[in-house]
């Protein structure tokens, strides 16, 4: 006669103590019933998400699309002569392409591209090095005063462009200038383009320094270690391991002084009552201005303002995607 213990009848008869097959008794099902409950639930927070999308679809709609589209009808129209008469009647009619012909073939419009292109030239690789390195000396370990002199680059972005300009301006005169410049045209071309790439700069090296400053803050402190361990200097890892890892954050910084340099308005139209080296259409954005509420070209001056849209776009797709390759091959 056995001395174990007897089973539990639950462990030896069927699920109903009919002494069917032997079965483990299963713990209640954790999963959520498929009922409309949860589908309620779900759709509930759908509708939230939606919600709190919406107020930035309308803006994006309403301040950014219809513009745009506004623009695009714009450019498609034109005032012209109409009717009988000596003078005739301007009434304003559809011309299709015909305004974006007269932009591309306007020699004002191709001078003024290439004096934003040398200002470019000029301030956009300046900004990101000079960036680059304040934001690579911050970071090196042990250095003094970070907040003071992180704070001191920045501050300049804070000063709104048009007080910028001026007193950049008044720092160029040599009638006004505390350093008593003379002889310098500033003021003049050739040397009027480094000195509205250097107002572009001064305001715009600080923004770029904290962003690729962050950008190295994010990268863990055991990489430089290990680099410093096998015998790395300072240098030698600022070259080899915090500038590849930056590269993103280089990239988009450089995209924003790509724009800003495409988008220059503020600077050349502060400092034109200071010189009459700058005309009306000196940039292109300065002609659009001059087209727009000067001769009253509507049409043509949204015209402009499509190409240098589409310009823009286009460099800008290409600059991000020289960026993901530059990152793709590092990695």
């Amino acid at each position: 006669m056995s001395d174990a213990a007897p089973s539990p009848p639950s462990a030896v008869l069927g699920e109903h103590g009919t002494g069917g097959p032997l079965r483990a008794r299963t713990a209640p099902s954790s999963r959520r019933p498929s009922g409309g409950h949860g589908r309620r639930g779900g759709g509930g927070r759908s509708l939230a998400g939606y919600g709190f999308v919406a107020p930035a679809v309308v803006f994006f709609v309403a301040f950014f699309v219809l513009p745009v589209l506004y623009a695009i009808y714009l450019s498609l129209r034109g005032a012209r002569l109409t009717g009988g008469g000596a003078l005739g009647i301007r009434r304003e009619t559809w011309v299709g392409l015909a305004n974006y012909r007269d932009a591309l073939t306007d020699p004002q419009l191709l001078a003024s591209l290439g004096r934003m292109l040398a200002i470019g030239v000029i301030a956009v690789p300046v900004t990101l090095g000079a960036a680059l390195l304040f934001a690579l000396l911050l970071d090196v370990p042990r250095v003094r005063a970070v907040r003071f002199s992180r704070t001191a680059i920045f501050l300049p972005y804070a000063v709104p462009g048009v007080v910028a300009s001026l007193l950049w301006g008044f720092l160029y005169l040599p009638r006004t200038s505390p350093f008593g410049f003379t002889g310098i045209g500033f003021l003049d071309e050739p040397a009027l383009f480094g000195s509205v790439a250097n107002i572009a700069v001064w305001s715009g090296v600080g923004f770029n320094m904290i962003v690729l400053f962050t950008a190295l803050q994010s990268v863990p402190r055991e990489v430089y270690e290990a680099a410093r361990i096998d015998g790395c200097g300072e240098w030698q890892i600022a070259l080899r391991i915090k500038i590849p890892l930056v590269v993103p954050a280089l990239a988009l910084t450089g995209l924003f002084s790509l724009i800003g340099a495409l988008q220059i308005y503020g600077e050349p139209q502060t400092l034109r009552p200071l010189t009459s080296s700058i005309s009306s259409t000196w940039v292109p954005l300065m002609k659009v201005y001059r087209d727009a509420f000067t001769t009253d070209d509507i049409g043509g001056a949204a015209a402009t303002s499509v190409v240098l849209a589409l310009g823009s776009l286009l460099l800008s797709l290409l600059v991000l995607k020289a960026a993901q390759r530059r990152t793709r091959s590092s990695s």
